[in-house]
């Protein structure tokens, strides 16, 4: 009998862990196809493959720089006994990472000072390089103030904000192939999507492990002997 608790106590730890191992695979694999898909279109200096951004090519490469910092530092920062063994290193890719961010965000004002692109579009990719700053914002300030909880949670947000990008690409193609034009208002919404639901399925899901938390130790706590 009271051998067989450690067993039951770490299965569930488990499932977890591998839904989360398989949940950053797979963020991964679309991460690195996103890259190979920017670097194809924009690898090779040529007023063909940049359309309207060959005049404003300086603010795209800023841009698409601090972000490539963004996609592949973001990962590192979750592992989750690196913060711990090498808190020094932890700390210097944190601050690249916000580094990148802000360079992004900045070359982001230049895209859309410039953009001959509708209000619509030009707004929501603005409100995407809004919720990046804040969403990195907190998580800094959290983390100086010593809340690591708060801190890990608003970077997990800040992260899914940088893939943005790379959903909308995912977002812009599955709307085409459904039959439906892709005019500007269609492509401010998919702008808007592409950050505010992974946010929404974060909350969602932090809501969904806090209940389940909740009712197995109220499980376990009913179980005990009194």
């Amino acid at each position: 009998m009271s051998n067989a608790s450690p067993t039951v106590t770490a299965r569930p730890g488990m499932l977890p862990r591998l839904a989360w191992a398989m949940l950053w695979l797979a963020l991964a694999g679309v991460s690195l196809h996103f890259l190979v898909a920017v670097h194809a279109q924009y690898g090779q200096l040529d007023p063909a493959h940049y359309t309207m951004y060959w005049s404003r090519r300086g603010w795209l490469w800023l841009h698409i720089g601090g972000g490539v910092l963004g996609i592949v530092l973001g990962p590192l920062q979750f592992l989750t006994r690196w913060p711990k063994a090498r808190p020094q290193l932890h700390r210097w890719l944190g601050r690249t990472y916000i580094g990148g961010m802000l360079l992004a965000c900045a070359a982001a004002v230049g895209l859309i000072a410039t953009s001959p692109a509708p209000a619509a579009i030009t707004t929501a990719f603005a409100g995407t390089a809004l919720a990046w700053l804040l969403t990195a914002l907190v998580a800094m300030i959290s983390i100086r103030r010593g809340n690591v909880a708060r801190h890990r949670r608003w970077m997990t947000r800040a992260y899914l904000v940088t893939l943005a990008p790379v959903l909308f690409r995912l977002l812009l193609p599955a709307w085409i192939a459904s039959g439906r034009a892709p005019a500007p208002d269609a492509i401010a919404l998919l702008l808007w999507s592409s950050w505010a639901l992974p946010l929404l399925l974060h909350a969602l899901v932090l809501a969904g492990c806090s209940a389940w938390r909740s009712g197995r130790q109220a499980t376990v706590g009913g179980m005990a002997p009194p």
